[in-house]
């Protein structure tokens, strides 16, 4: 078993037995070829539960201040993540993620480029709509419905893919792309959250 199959497990057991996680939508996920998750943001968690439960290997960006530590910077590029420095155009991990999915990989992306304070789906940054227009990857819409309390519901969903024909066609711009994203992140939301 390879460290990152481990870790999978490891994750998969400790957010099983910490709540009651729901996952709905595993076969959207193609079961090779380049594709991007996108997920909303609500929790530190978030990387390892969008990967724990499905059968591929996750590559994601993880801010860069983590590989500047000293057990993570060379544990977490074993698992799958590479660096981003946020607030900027990072070259570098723009790279990495394009290699990744010509490569035929898996990649996943929080759109909305940190956590959200209150829960609520945020604005989302260029970036995911720029991989969702450049690439001939499968875009899935992703959505993490919580909050993370102890043996509370917690549903992870994964969406139909999005279709970026007609985008690419109109030569759309990368904010439009991601537009797009977001609104099918929403309605996995607002269709999945339970009703007060």
């Amino acid at each position: 078993m390879g460290i990152y199959q481990f870790g999978q497990n490891v994750s998969k057991m400790f957010l099983s037995t910490s709540y009651k996680v729901e996952v709905i939508g595993k076969e959207n996920i193609p079961e090779d070829g380049p594709t991007i998750l996108c997920c909303n943001h609500i929790h530190n968690f978030d990387p390892p539960l969008l990967g724990a439960y499905i059968k591929r290997q996750l590559h994601y960006m993880a801010k860069q201040e983590l590989f500047e530590m000293p057990i993570l910077k060379n544990l977490l590029p074993r698992l799958g993540a590479f660096p981003v420095r946020r607030g900027m155009s990072d070259k570098q991990a723009i790279r990495t993620a394009m290699k990744f999915l010509k490569e035929g990989k898996m990649i996943g992306l929080f759109p909305e480029g940190t956590r959200s304070k209150d829960g609520q789906l945020g604005k989302g940054l260029s970036g995911a709509g720029f991989f969702a227009l450049r690439t001939e990857a499968v875009v899935i819409p992703c959505a993490i419905i919580g909050p993370y309390k102890a043996f509370k519901s917690l549903k992870l969903v994964y969406g139909t893919p999005i279709d970026f024909t007609q985008l690419r066609e109109q030569k759309a711009s990368a904010e439009e792309a991601t537009e797009r994203i977001m609104e099918e992140i929403k309605k996995l939301i607002d269709k999945h959250e339970p009703k007060q």
